[in-house]
């Protein structure tokens, strides 16, 4: 049965390579139900239901890119988006979170109208290869840096904006934490070059439980007030019925308080960024998959991008900001995953996270950083693909993968190579290369920075 509706034999995977694929994209992905509701909880919303609402969003959009596009990828609430949300649209803006996911709601109808209607797959073929091959590296590049940071290894700095922790400085705490993630990235690495399957898996729980020992031994001090909570899973008071203080409310909000103009231009920025970041993250994840056609097409996109847009407006009704396809989603790639099933493991495993909150949100940070680190460097393999010799593709290509870490957007790195593309290559006299939608996309990045 499985066979018949994931076609795994076409896919060269099978059951058990699918199941540790789901497995590890969850693990890399369950710092979410964590970190969601701390940064929407600013908004006024409750905790307990912004866990439900994450859990069960990336649940339904999982489970809708597995059934509907037949792909490993998968969904839950982004960050950044919900950032804008908690600090800007609730926070600066003055608006009540009910207008906020009434907002995102309303992005995901036009998302679902965008990708019906062609918009969001001739978006993803208009962008040239060598482009995508830049966007494939330059997410390698945000991920690992994402995990650097999840590590504590790297953090702020006043004079370089970011430098090396001390380790000898606070050692029960940052210290250990970014040691143990730099023993867990050797171990993946060790693992995956001697071919055992599910390195990255591994490498997780077994950083996970030095931490454990740390602290049972205390190497490794337990300071909530600073982010270092116990590394021990322990159950708390937790209602299933929190999510009735979110499920609907978008559907309540203060029609009279709406600022029309503010409403347009808040419904543009979520839509634009997840527009762009969905994209990118399909880019980076099909071609480090080789599921890209000779034409550097994605099949089925049509169906992958209309799960996404699914996925945001079913987020909005259960209590969260924009649902998207998350970046993680290549570690599970990079245990093999090649269909829907692993999709369906990751999707399942978030609607069990309902009922285990507890312990799956136990999982720290630098027990997730080390595979971050890994597949960082698995998806700037895609670097040797890009072809230097022609400078008109290559330059742009350069600035996407370079935008991105640096920029910290998906996004952002498109708009950069998406301008750059059609300025270099006009004024170098190569515009006949360059599609009428390169063209809008160009323009409408640059209206965006204007504008936005």
């Amino acid at each position: 049965m499985l066979e018949k509706w994931f076609n795994l034999k076409e896919n060269n995977t099978n059951v058990k390579t699918e199941v540790v694929a789901g497995v590890t994209t969850f693990m890399t992905m369950a710092y979410i139900l964590a970190v969601n509701p701390s940064i929407l909880s600013a908004s006024g919303m409750d905790s307990n239901a912004i866990l439900m609402a994450t859990a069960l969003s990336a649940f339904v959009g999982t489970l809708a890119m597995a059934l509907l596009a037949n792909y490993p990828f998968a969904l839950a609430p982004g960050l950044g988006l919900n950032a804008y949300f908690a600090y800007t649209v609730c926070g600066a803006m003055g608006y009540s979170w009910q207008i906020a996911l009434l907002a995102v709601f309303v992005e995901g109808l036009i998302f679902i109208v965008l990708s019906v209607t062609n918009v969001r797959e001739a978006i993803f073929n208009a962008i040239p290869m060598q482009l995508k091959r830049g966007v494939s590296v330059g997410i390698g590049l945000f991920i690992a840096f994402i995990g650097f940071q999840n590590a504590g290894i790297v953090v702020n700095s006043d004079s370089t904006l970011v430098t090396i922790i001390d380790f000898t400085s606070d050692f029960h705490t940052a210290g250990i934490s970014a040691l143990l993630a730099v023993i867990g990235t050797f171990l993946i690495a060790i693992l995956y070059i001697k071919g055992v399957k599910g390195s990255i898996l591994i490498g997780i729980f077994v950083t996970w439980i030095l931490g454990i020992i740390c602290q049972l031994t205390g190497l490794y001090t337990v300071v909530p007030e600073a982010g270092y909570y116990s590394l021990i899973p322990s159950w708390s008071n937790f209602s299933l019925g929190a999510i009735g203080l979110t499920f609907g409310q978008c559907f309540k909000a203060d029609f009279g308080s709406i600022r029309i103009m503010d409403f347009i231009v808040i419904i543009l920025a979520f839509l634009f960024v997840d527009v762009f970041d969905t994209l990118g993250t399909l880019i980076g994840c099909a071609n480090k998959a080789n599921m890209l056609d000779k034409d550097g097409k994605l099949p089925r996109i049509k169906q992958a991008l209309l799960a996404d847009a699914i996925a945001t407006s079913a987020g909005a009704v259960l209590g969260t900001s924009t649902t998207t396809t998350f970046v993680e989603s290549s570690a599970g790639v990079a245990e093999g995953g090649r269909t829907g099933l692993s999709s369906v493991v990751t999707g399942f495993l978030f609607l069990l996270a309902i009922f285990f909150a507890p312990i799956f949100t136990t999982i720290p940070g630098f027990a997730t950083a080390p595979a971050l680190l890994f597949v960082g460097f698995l998806m700037i393999t895609a670097v040797t693909q890009i072809d230097f010799s022609d400078m008109s593709e290559a330059i742009p290509a350069y600035l996407c993968l370079l935008a991105m870490p640096l920029m910290y957007s998906i996004s952002e790195g498109i708009a950069a190579g998406v301008i750059s593309y059609v300025v270099i290559n006009v004024v170098c006299g190569k515009a006949k290369k360059i599609t009428p939608l390169m063209y809008i996309l160009a323009i409408l990045f640059v209206c965006k920075y204007i504008f936005l």
